[in-house]
């Protein structure tokens, strides 16, 4: 007898309709009881010791009824052709894990996989001429390194980013501000259709859910926090694209600016930006020295031949082997890896610094591990 897969969807719909949870509170409930479903089992005493945790919120979690149109989203969801993506699905972007809100689960039309190398560009709604043709030109070439393009899919440099990528045959990802079934601006619908044949779109909000404005800067976390660094082409002094990057920095990722015509109020932001230490852009190649051990190294050679380097390991334990073997090149959190490992994470942490010392994982912030390839490729 098999699971109707919508079953497993229900309870992360259900927790998250739940009345003051956040995905701040969402995320941390998590942390503890690592599936929704257990958060609705748990018992009074075992919820109040979350962090931050009220006698009202408790009463809210074990009070609470399944509201009638979750079953129906599920069901539209599966009938259009889209999916839902949970936070404990492979799937789910490592990278938006990390950041202090990500959304509990995505909607997602396309092929969304798990890949670090993504990089964010956006900016002006309204760009130059130079704007648009600087984007386009950056987007194919990041497409050749077989790096991922994020962005909005908004007019101007949004649009352009996604075609870039297209053009060069890569992969790329649009978030929206809206829901899957409302597509915005309407004049994307086309691109809509193409960015899901050759990466994904996504969004947080319900099927129906429409552009309102305050939904943009809620998206504009994700497209950071999806991304290892955010590309800002063409932004005035006040613009989206600058909040993007203000997420991005928060985030603990990188900014890059593209320089433009110092007498344009068009590239104020942009400006403002290098000012304030965003990395000076002139060509993909600034991305990649930037982002050595995640990208450059990658490049060198997109797949790795797993017992090739093996064979040019220093000799490995027992314990360090499986640890070894668990980890690829785009970096893991110590807690995932945990989990895909079932190891005590005192034990893991003991065995990844031995495998550190050897040469041959690497860590980086923020607790994220990975195979050491620049020296063995």
């Amino acid at each position: 007898m098999t699971t109707d897969p919508s079953e497993k969807i229900l309870p992360w719909f259900a927790l998250k309709s739940v009345p003051g949870i956040g995905n701040h509170f969402f995320k941390r409930l998590i942390n503890r009881f690592k599936l929704p479903e257990r958060v609705f089992k748990a018992s009074y005493e075992e919820l109040a010791e979350v962090r931050g945790m009220t006698h009202r919120l408790v009463s809210a979690i074990q009070q609470h009824k399944f509201p009638d149109w979750i079953r129906k989203e599920i069901d539209l969801v599966a009938e259009k052709g889209y999916k839902i993506v949970t936070m404990s699905d492979p799937e789910y972007p490592s990278l938006l894990l990390h950041i202090p809100d990500p959304p509990p689960f995505l909607y997602v039309f396309g092929n969304l996989g798990n890949s670090a190398k993504n990089i964010a560009v956006v900016g002006s709604r309204n760009p130059t001429r130079y704007g648009i043709s600087t984007t386009i030109r950056l987007c194919t070439d990041l497409a050749s390194l077989k790096i991922a393009v994020i962005s909005g899919m908004a007019r101007g440099i949004d649009t352009a980013a996604h075609d870039g990528a297209i053009m060069g045959r890569g992969k790329t990802i649009a978030v929206l501000g809206s829901g899957l079934d409302r597509v915005y601006p309407a004049e994307n619908l086309k691109l809509f259709h193409e960015i899901a044949e050759n990466g994904a779109v996504v969004s947080e909000f319900h099927l129906d859910a429409p552009p309102e404005a305050h939904h943009f800067p809620i998206r504009n976390r994700i497209i950071s926090g999806i991304s290892l660094g955010t590309v800002v082409v063409e932004a005035a002094r006040r613009s989206g694209a600058l909040i993007t990057a203000r997420f991005a920095v928060k985030q603990g990722r990188e900014v890059f600016a593209v320089p433009g015509n110092i007498h344009s109020f068009k590239s104020i932001g942009t400006h403002n930006l290098i000012k304030e230490g965003a990395k000076l852009l002139v060509s993909v190649q600034d991305i990649v020295d930037e982002l050595p051990h995640i990208i450059r190294s990658q490049i060198a050679k997109q797949e790795i031949d797993r017992n090739d380097i093996l064979e040019n390991l220093p000799p490995l334990s027992p314990e360090e082997l499986p640890v070894f073997k668990a980890l690829g090149p785009y970096p893991v959190h110590i807690d995932d890896l945990g989990r895909k490992l079932s190891m005590d994470p005192g034990k893991l942490s003991s065995l990844l610094l031995q495998l550190e010392l050897k040469g041959v994982v690497l860590q980086e912030p923020g607790k994220l591990f990975s195979i050491d390839v620049k020296d063995m490729i």
